[in-house]
């Protein structure tokens, strides 16, 4: 098995830096040709959500054009500043603890382990991968959380003979499609539902069978993918890699690592103070994993921190990436016109039908999400206006969590300025252009097998209430 180093491109770093930089210009103009606008903030049970009565224009502040080259820096300074920054040292210190864990042999020994064990049965391997990560999603609503692992089952993808669109599909899209065909995702499911009024995680025997045929339309693109790679790959000669004694005690350090960062996992959608430092904590064990792996596989501080700086240096460019995929966020919310489009998607929504006014639910959740990655955040903004829209047009209040579940979580997989997008791919050196033209045949099929389970929950009046 060859050694991987995990290092962003020159060409993928500036294909994506031209595409961001085109959205800027877009974000720009919008809050030039859209009047700004603005709800009033209210605070219930200590929750801020809006008061969907209270909309009115305000004076028109135009975002300076000069400002478009220094918003990356300006997001350093805003509100979002400590998710930003959380965010890049997630990210750098990855990626050095990835290169320790490569450079010690330990990536290399626990994947040849899977993959013997795997080696006639590659695809119930594939299945299980994916049902695992679209259940992290699902379930406990973990996105970013599992970033780490990114790497690792890319490099397992390729150890059995497929590409790193295969790994990706099996770990980072498997993530994002559970999170959006939630069962209990505690972050958009349970969020909706709290501001909708309803019993918390009620309905979820339709969200149980719409899991299922996500799971299932999502692992058969996959493993077709694999197969058509796989004939393509010369078969690959694997062979038995017997890890001294001082990498087996350090294999075992990194799979108790993994097993802390998994109960961290688990407990975070449970515990508030826990949800709000997960990240860091993560962060923090992986660290600790990568290094103290090193040291007890034998090598030395000095080689251990050396190939730690080697790793960040790999993917220090993306964090221009990240800063300036959360710019387009920021420019868009100094132009005050985000509440703007949320206020006249109301006014039309209202005009229309039962099943037309749920289709515009779910594509104005889907057209915020562009600017607003956040589940919770953007459910304190959205749901405070679909739910009571939902009762005038005739719809429960469950089809209007259901169109902002579902327009909030898929995108998340296609569109350029949501920042761990933009950290999974950067990890694995995987151009922006061509993921997405892999996965937006994916994103199409979903996207219609969405629509179609919407409207049937309209027709059943699923609810009840």
């Amino acid at each position: 098995m060859e050694e991987r180093t995990f290092k962003i491109s020159k060409k993928a770093f500036l294909n994506t830096l031209i595409i961001l930089f085109i959205l800027m210009v877009v974000a720009l103009i919008l809050t030039y040709v859209i009047p700004s606008g603005s709800y009033k903030r209210v605070i219930s049970n200590g929750i801020e959500t809006i008061d969907p009565n209270s909309f009115t224009f305000v004076p028109k502040e135009y975002y300076p054009i000069h400002r478009l080259f220094t918003a990356p820096i300006e997001v350093l300074i805003s509100k979002d500043a400590p998710l930003v920054i959380t965010i890049m040292l997630f990210i750098l210190f990855v990626s050095g603890s990835f290169s320790i864990l490569s450079k010690a042999n330990i990536v290399k020994a626990i994947i040849l382990s899977i993959t013997k064990r795997f080696e006639k049965r590659k695809y119930l391997l594939i299945a299980i991968v994916i049902f695992i990560f679209m259940s992290l999603g699902a379930i406990l609503g973990l996105f970013e959380e599992t970033i780490p692992l990114v790497p690792l089952v890319v490099s397992l993808a390729i150890s059995m003979g497929f590409d790193e669109l295969t790994g990706l599909g099996m770990s980072l899209l498997a993530v994002g499609f559970g999170f959006s065909a939630a069962i209990s995702n505690p972050f958009s499911i349970g969020v909706a539902q709290k501001i909708a009024g309803l019993p918390l995680f009620s309905g979820a025997y339709l969200r149980i069978v719409f899991f299922i045929i996500t799971y299932i339309t999502t692992t058969l693109f996959i493993i077709t993918h694999a197969r058509a790679v796989e004939k393509e790959n010369k078969s690959t000669n694997l062979k038995e890699y017997i890890a001294n004694p001082k990498e087996a005690r350090a294999i075992g350090f990194f799979v108790f690592s993994l097993i802390l960062m998994l109960f961290v996992v688990i407990f975070t959608p449970f515990n508030a103070t826990l949800s709000t430092f997960s990240l860091p904590l993560i962060t923090l064990i992986f660290l600790i994993a990568g290094f103290g792996s090193g040291i007890i596989a034998g090598l030395s501080f000095k080689e251990t921190f050396k190939t730690f700086l080697e790793g960040i240096l790999n993917v220090a460019p993306s964090i221009i990436l990240i800063l300036m995929a959360v710019s387009v966020k920021h420019i868009i919310e100094q132009g005050n016109v985000i509440d703007t489009i949320l206020h006249f998607a109301q006014a039309y929504i209202l005009k229309t039908n039962q099943y037309l006014g749920g289709f515009l639910m779910y594509v104005t959740t889907l057209f915020l999400n562009f600017f607003i990655g956040s589940a919770s955040a953007k459910a304190f903004l959205v749901m405070p206006i679909l739910a009571p829209l939902s009762d005038l047009v005739g719809l429960t209040r469950q089809v209007a969590v259901t169109s902002y579940c579902f327009g909030d979580g898929f995108s998340n997989l296609l569109y350029p300025t949501n920042a761990v997008l933009i950290i999974g791919l950067s990890l694995v050196d995987m151009p922006y252009p061509k993921w997405i033209k892999w996965t937006i045949k994916i994103q199409a099929i979903i996207f219609v097998i969405s629509i179609l389970f919407l409207m049937f929950a309209i027709k059943i009046h699923y609810g009840p209430f």
